[in-house]
């Protein structure tokens, strides 16, 4: 799908996610000569990206509100919120929509940072969106026009799926599934490996074992269409050493239990961040 703007895209911040999403952008169509960049100190690689395509970076305030951008991305980090946004004051306007995919910046603080009148998306992207297999999940307030909600979707569709939630207080819980979910998925890789190094194996071969188990299992969940209760049993044969890790897995305060201790200790934290 092509991404076209009729008028300017802004971005702020150039930062891993911000740099996933303008490449996610370019790769799609979207216009060069339509994409603004303002970030005092861009990644290399990112940097390199915007001298080669002509992208302009750190462009006055003033003169890229006189051409009304039709999306302003926030794509700084969260402490830096109060600090950045105030200066933005002047691109807000009906005819422009604000995304932010700051962790736990909520829509009311937006708008008590750029001024009232804000039409803006709240949105959870995750780290998998650097090679276009993320997940975003937003959230717009009530200035939202369709036509800028089909718009959101579309970019930040770039690197991967998107969902929407109409209360925002579940963003603290897509926080803690998939905008955290990468990490829990990298650990379980680490302590596969580490569990194979403690049944005797090559520290280097149990490594790419866990490590190819792990992506493996994901991309078919990516491809088939079975639920992963399907495919947990399809690989389980009863009375089999399978089942018998599973025994273990799943009985008391097994891996169910404490990725429910772990998640709500992430939205928790989450919400904390909001306040």
């Amino acid at each position: 799908m092509t991404i076209v703007l009729q008028r300017p895209l802004v971005l702020v911040g150039a930062g891993k996610m911000g740099g996933a999403l303008l490449s996610g952008w370019l790769a799609q169509g979207l216009a060069p000569r339509q994409v603004f960049v303002r970030d005092p100190a861009p990644s290399p690689e990112i940097a390199r990206l915007i001298a080669e395509r002509g992208i302009p970076l750190n462009f006055s305030i003033a003169d890229i509100a006189a051409r009304k951008p039709a999306v302003v991305v926030l794509a700084v980090k969260p402490q830096s919120m109060a600090a950045v946004l105030p200066e933005l004051g002047a691109l807000v306007s009906p005819d422009t929509l604000f995304i932010s995919i700051a962790a736990g910046t909520s829509l009311l603080r937006l708008e008590e940072l750029l001024g009232g009148g804000l039409h803006a998306v709240r949105a959870m992207p995750n780290t998998p969106a650097s090679v276009s297999r993320g997940i975003t999940v937003a959230c717009a307030n009530a200035r939202v026009t369709a036509e800028q909600r089909e718009q959101a979707a579309s970019l930040l569709g770039a690197v991967g799926e998107v969902g929407w939630v109409e209360s925002e207080p579940l963003i603290d819980a897509v926080t803690a599934i998939s905008g955290s979910g990468p990490a829990y998925v990298f650990h379980l890789a680490e302590c596969l490996a580490a569990a194979g190094e403690a049944l005797g194996l090559d520290p280097e071969l149990s490594a790419r074992l866990a490590r190819a188990t792990v992506s493996g299992a994901g991309e078919m969940l990516h491809r088939l269409d079975e639920t992963p209760a399907t495919l947990r049993k399809n690989v389980t044969s009863p009375g089999g050493t399978t089942a018998a890790a599973l025994d273990v897995l799943m009985g008391e305060g097994g891996l169910s239990q404490l990725l429910r201790r772990a998640t709500a200790a992430a939205r928790d934290r989450s919400r904390e961040l909001g306040q």
